[in-house]
């Protein structure tokens, strides 16, 4: 029988401390009352609420879409990054940019967000769509290079030194050797950037213009007014797209690591072949 450890009870305590409150926002998304101060009785009618109110549909598609180019774009940019950084020899200038790199990863959200109002505002920029989408590929650019470079340090340079003894070109080293190594970093680095943009606030709400709100935004200026139980139904909703997410990338991550091992036990059993 196993020993119990109080690092169990800590980790008990911590999920109920962060699923706990979401339980209790989504049991109440079903409630026929019109606030979270009783629970009325068991009803779909918050969520047909939601999706006939075509505001709340085109903000929550808006904001789906700006997630999803900004992290595409981000994920280009930090990975070509990543690669740069990685091929710095020089220690000065490598720690330098690696430095500049997370200064907006420790910086406050608040001072980002005035900082790019600033920005935008000296040059003139409306704010909008273009603003919001600038400062979110800004922000997860970082995330992308600090999830892609620990996978561009472990690849071992026997590994591209034997792809040039081969005859392979700089471009199909990259192709066939680098990016497939690096292909969970870069993963990472895409959801983690996607799920940054999804629900960041403090930096959207400085940025964004009249013509165009984001999904935490709206939630707030509706909070404003007091909480609808369609925003519980809204959050519900959230909820099970992320956890199809978190699944999606679970499995993909599997695929990933049974391909490495069946390509690993492929190769070993040529070289076993050679050998004799």
């Amino acid at each position: 029988m196993k020993k119990w450890k109080w690092t169990n009870l800590y980790l008990i305590f911590v999920f109920v401390m962060l699923y706990v409150p979401i339980i209790y926002l989504i049991a109440y998304s079903f409630s026929e009352g019109e606030r979270m101060s009783g629970f009325h009785g068991f009803t779909l009618a918050h969520y047909a609420e939601l999706f006939a109110d075509t505001r709340m549909i085109q903000i929550v598609v808006d904001t789906l879409m700006l997630a999803l180019l900004s992290s595409l774009i981000a994920t280009i940019v930090g990975t070509l990054g990543a690669l740069a950084i990685s091929r710095t020899v020089r220690p000065l200038v490598k720690n330098t940019v690696l430095s500049l790199n997370n200064i907006l990863m420790v910086s406050p959200d608040v001072i980002i967000g005035a900082s790019f109002l600033i920005f935008f505002t000296a040059l003139k920029i409306p704010l909008g769509f273009g603003s919001v989408l600038m400062s979110h590929i800004a922000f997860s650019i970082p995330i992308v290079v600090l999830m892609v470079l620990p996978k561009l340090q472990e690849m071992q340079q026997s590994m591209l030194d034997a792809a040039r003894d081969l005859g392979s070109t700089n471009s199909q080293t990259l192709a066939r050797v680098v990016l497939p190594f690096i292909t969970p970093g870069i993963l990472s680095g895409f959801f983690m950037a996607f799920t940054y943009s999804l629900d960041d606030f403090a930096v959207t709400f400085f940025v964004t213009g009249n013509g165009f709100q984001t999904l935490a935004v709206e939630i707030y200026a509706r909070a404003r007014q007091g909480i609808s139980l369609e925003i519980n139904a809204l959050s519900g909703v959230m909820f099970i797209f992320a956890l199809l997410l978190v699944i999606g990338y679970y499995f993909i991550q599997q695929g990933s690591q049974s391909r490495k091992a069946k390509h690993r036990k492929e190769s070993e059993a040529i070289i076993h072949e050679a050998a004799h």
